[in-house]
């Protein structure tokens, strides 16, 4: 292989078309990312198709494109490598050498930042299915959750309506109780007068029978006082006749 005077022309050449596809390469990514950043409805679809490595957003074929050219580059590093070894001046040799392996890190480093990029976008595809079926479950339950909400609604109520009797009952058998109370007190009030009553009238009764048994004894007095002023009138004046 003719390198030139040591220069390495065909090593040079690769390494300048090397350099165009590794531009190309970096200009597709960003075009790729721009792309998949994108506020489209295509960007989550759960029926897009894998093409690349990349579905879901952005385009497919710069994706594809992007790797082939990668793919280029890496073939071109591989070849440039066993090249510059070939290289008699030690001097020209370590030059190609540091050339061939930035050249590598750089492809190496894009080919990362791609993988990456599919894998956000695999795991995209993913979430987006994962969406999908979760909503179509919730539209086909949507009926039957409803009944549930319905059934809560209904037990609630139910209970509500219960607690509410059971606190009219309550309240109602407070009053009965109260009113029974009332009753008690007044009852015991009319017994206390009635007794009253009772032990005023007994009294009265002892009281006159002591006045009528009184009113007797001043009878027979006065009677028993009169006969005997009658029978002291009579001897005063028989003995004074």
């Amino acid at each position: 292989m003719d390198f030139s005077g040591g220069g390495g022309a065909s090593l040079s050449e690769m390494y300048q078309s090397a350099r165009k596809l590794l531009l190309s390469a970096r200009d597709g990514v960003a075009r790729v990312e721009r792309l998949a950043s994108a506020p489209t409805s295509s960007s989550y679809s759960s029926s897009a198709p894998l093409v690349g490595g990349v579905g879901g957003s952005g385009d497919p074929a710069a994706a594809e494109e992007v790797r082939r050219e990668v793919a280029q580059i890496q073939g071109l590093c591989a070849q440039m490598d066993r090249l510059w070894r070939s290289i008699p001046a030690k001097g020209q040799r370590d030059l190609w050498k540091r050339k061939v392996e930035q050249l590598s890190e750089e492809v190496d480093s894009l080919k990362e930042t791609l993988d990456k990029h599919s894998l956000r976008q695999r795991k995209r595809i993913l979430e987006a299915k994962e969406r999908a079926e979760l909503f179509e479950r919730a539209n086909g339950e949507s009926s039957h959750v409803l009944q549930i909400f319905d059934d809560e609604a209904q037990a609630r109520q139910s209970a509500r309506t219960s607690a509410r009797v059971l606190d009219e009952a309550y309240e109602t058998g407070v009053a009965i109780l109260q009113k029974y109370s009332d009753q008690r007190d007044r009852l015991k009030s009319a017994q206390r007068k009635a007794l009253d009553v009772l032990n005023t009238v007994g009294l009265s009764n002892s009281v006159l029978k002591l006045i009528e048994r009184r009113h007797r004894i001043d009878k027979k007095i006065a009677y028993g006082g009169m006969i005997i002023t009658v029978v002291l009138m009579v001897a005063f004046w028989r003995l004074t006749h």
